[in-house]
């Protein structure tokens, strides 16, 4: 596995790739069993797989949060190493900003919602390293994890309307056994809170109404960010012990589990 920390070793790197197909896994670090089922994933599918590690300062409305954000590039790279990735970009802030945040992409489309709206800005600095990202990379497939729902659909809106010629590929959300989201933000979290936050899956899976799910949520303890239902899914974004957590289900899990209790009922 090579790993690259400028853009320029990438850049000279990229070159000897070619006449390979390349499937590429951008993230942020801190990686758990979520990304490495990217990463498999890119493996069954592409001659060659290429990682990236960066934590995006553009997508940070919160210093603190910025600050905070676990970094553990040691652990990444060994885990990389085992699941066969060839390889790494990790370059620092200067590299993909040389002249700082002067030049940005804007969306219309998710503003007024969810993560657009909770977190100013934030959609603008994702979609703007993820481009930076695909140009760089110019891979056949990129993967991105269904857990960031409505990222991932900007995203692939993104690389249609600007005509990126690689492929956005969606993949399953992957929990722990308690039914948490995998997420990177989880190791922050205390064993007691980590324990709490398993009700969060199972209380937006299961609640009739995204009103009945922030009434459960905030009688547990959560700090409810938002519970809102689009494009045939059900969203929630919560604190706990001031760690934000999000998570969906399809609409069609939540009817199985609203269900369940009459049929109980009725002893089916």
């Amino acid at each position: 596995m090579r790993v690259s920390n400028s853009t320029a070793d990438w850049i000279e790197r990229r070159r000897a790739l070619q006449g390979k197909t390349i499937g590429f896994v951008p993230t942020m670090g801190a990686l758990h069993e979520g990304h490495a089922s990217l990463v498999q994933r890119a493996r069954r599918e592409n001659d060659l797989v290429v990682a990236s590690i960066f934590v995006n300062p553009s997508q940070f409305n919160d210093p603190t949060d910025l600050a905070r954000y676990p970094r553990t590039m040691e652990a990444d790279l060994a885990l990389l190493a085992r699941l066969g990735v060839d390889e790494v970009f990790a370059p620092a802030i200067a590299d993909l900003y040389p002249d700082g945040y002067r030049f940005r992409l804007e969306t219309e489309s998710v503003a007024g919602i969810m993560e657009g709206l909770h977190r100013p800005g934030f959609f603008q600095g994702v979609m703007t390293v993820v481009l930076k990202l695909l140009n760089l990379v110019r891979a056949d497939r990129a993967y991105f994890g269904e857990k960031d729902f409505q990222q991932l659909r900007v995203i692939t809106e993104m690389a249609a309307d600007l005509f990126i010629p690689t492929a956005i590929v969606p993949c399953p959300t992957l929990r722990e056994a308690s039914g948490l989201a995998m997420s990177s933000r989880n190791s922050l979290l205390s064993e007691t809170a980590r324990r709490q936050a398993a009700a969060f899956y199972r209380i937006l899976t299961e609640a009739a109404t995204p009103e009945e799910a922030r009434r459960q949520l905030t009688s547990q303890g959560f700090r409810v960010d938002y519970i809102e239902e689009h494009w045939g899914r059900r969203f929630g974004a919560v604190f706990l012990e001031g760690i934000r957590l999000i998570d969906n289900v399809p609409l069609s899990e939540v009817a199985c589990a609203a269900a369940e209790p009459v049929l109980a009922a009725q002893g089916v």
